[in-house]
């Protein structure tokens, strides 16, 4: 009995550690990539104004329910309309921890953290599923270096917790690599298709190449094809001018809107312009870091990832035609490049025995150094990058009175870091305004100038200006300069 019982109690740790190393090797990767993202979120909580319609119509959705009069989007519409879909699902997802965060009178800046952490384990859920076809299709060690290349690249998992259309389009375009990987041709249609009709019109630029390509194979016959993506189309445009047309309270489908302003009108290029080649000069470099030339390497060294590379490819060439670029319009390109980079990356680990493959290796790990370097680099800039968030919770935290106060803020700090999860209650008051000041009894501005009449300046909040080259370690510098000025009476 004794022995029995001696042999049980060696068995239970065995047993236990048999357990975690399955999970491990199951979830390891996914665990990895969820804490660099919610590590990002957490040092990051603050939001840009390419997120507010979403982040506001979040926080409407959770704290304002049916009473629609009160939504953000009625005072502040935005350039174009967007759907509420996105922000209704993520809501749904973030809305227990929400409520415990209000129950218990916490700052709602912490919602704001729950509602980013619930988008990004969406994303990477949909990042995982493509993985493990990655996995699938080409081996262990290749999907062991598609998890280390996003590791290392700052803005995909920077992104994947932010509220944009990109974003949620993202998620949907991550479906369609999977479902394109696994050989169903109809499921990644229709996931294209929706991405398009519902959360990014130009989506439909991805959607072609694949397309093509999927006809060209002979994968789908062209009247599957139309059939399949007509229907989709059809039921997610009703859906999307029924949730909406209530929403803002006039019958529209958003992403026609989107499409015929951006597009059409070209109104997009307003908000500046960049040379043709910028996405492959300036913006795949800097948010693949080594895994940009990795990915031209894999597509030598593997002929079958050449089929998935090369629509994206024709995507990123299509989309260089417009003249307004930013890096996230073309986010969702950057999981097939990497699986292409984590191919090279894995024939080089493979033969890194070998004399000159040796060589190859060492220059390998190098870069991937680099990369992490780089990554801090820029992660650093972007933590200073949200002066009007930081500027509203240090004038929080400077004034604890529970006298009224009626604070004024201005586009530009409204536009870096302010929204309505960052307001406390009672008894703050905020009022955004693109009109006078003057006359009207604010007590407090957060305004980017720094002098302004009838108001005396009591701090002013630095933000991120740029970097500097230095002959001395560290040989980066950031430079930070004032950026949002706190005025009081």
């Amino acid at each position: 009995m004794a022995a029995a019982a001696a042999e049980e109690e060696v068995a239970a740790p065995s047993s236990s550690r048999g357990r975690l190393s399955k999970l491990l090797q199951e979830f390891g990767w996914d665990l990895m990539l969820g804490s660099i993202a919610a590590f990002y979120a957490f040092m990051v909580p603050y939001t840009k104004v390419e997120e507010s319609f979403n982040v506001q119509a979040i926080h409407d959705i959770l704290y304002h329910h049916h009473h629609i009069e009160k939504y953000d989007h009625l005072d502040f519409p935005g350039v174009v309309p967007r759907t509420f879909i996105g922000a209704f699902l993520v809501s749904i997802i973030a809305s227990p921890v929400v409520a415990v965060i209000h129950y218990l009178h916490v700052p709602k800046i912490y919602s704001l953290l729950a509602v980013r952490l619930a988008l990004g384990f969406i994303v990477l859920l949909t990042l995982r599923l493509f993985r493990l076809q990655v996995k699938r299709k080409f081996g262990y060690h290749v999907e062991a270096f598609f998890a280390i290349m996003t590791a290392l690249q700052f803005h995909l998992l920077f992104y994947s917790t932010r509220p944009l259309p990109n974003i949620l389009a993202f998620c949907l375009v991550n479906l369609a690599y999977s479902f394109w990987f696994k050989g169903d041709s109809s499921a990644t249609l229709k996931c294209l298709t929706v991405a398009t009709v519902v959360f990014r019109c130009d989506t439909v630029l991805l959607f072609g190449p694949i397309g093509i390509e999927l006809l060209l194979s002979k994968s789908v016959s062209l009247l599957e094809a139309i059939k399949c993506c007509v229907i989709t189309a059809l039921l997610c445009i009703g859906i999307s001018v029924l949730v909406d047309s209530i929403m803002w309270q006039r019958i529209l489908w958003p992403e026609l809107e989107v499409f015929w302003f951006n597009s059409v009108l070209n109104r997009s290029s307003e908000w500046g312009t960049h040379p043709l080649h910028w996405y492959f000069t300036s913006a795949l470099p800097r948010s693949m870091l080594v895994g940009y030339p990795l990915c031209m390497i894999g597509m030598v060294l593997d002929r079958r990832i050449r089929r998935y590379v090369l629509p994206v490819f024709l995507f990123i060439l299509f989309y260089s035609k417009l003249p307004h670029k930013e890096l996230r319009f073309i986010l969702g390109s950057i999981p097939i490049l990497n699986a292409s980079a984590s191919i090279a990356a894995s024939r080089v680990y493979n033969n890194r025995k070998k004399k000159i493959w040796s060589w190859i290796y060492v220059i390998m790990l190098g870069s991937f150094i680099v990369s992490v370097g780089c990554s801090i680099v820029t992660f650093m800039a972007s933590y200073n990058n949200y002066p009007g968030g930081y500027a509203l919770k240090a004038l929080h935290q400077a004034d604890a009175s529970t006298k009224e106060k009626l604070v004024h803020i201005d586009a530009f700090t409204a536009m870096n870091g302010v929204s309505r999860f960052s307001e406390n209650e009672y008894p703050w008051r905020r009022r955004n305004s693109h009109r006078t000041f003057c006359n009207r009894n604010f007590t407090y501005l957060l305004n980017e100038h720094h002098s302004i009449n009838g108001y005396k300046c009591l701090f002013a909040i630095n933000g991120f200006s740029g970097l500097r080259f230095r002959r001395h370690f560290p040989p980066l510098a950031l430079l930070k300069e004032p950026k949002v000025f706190v005025h009081g009476t």
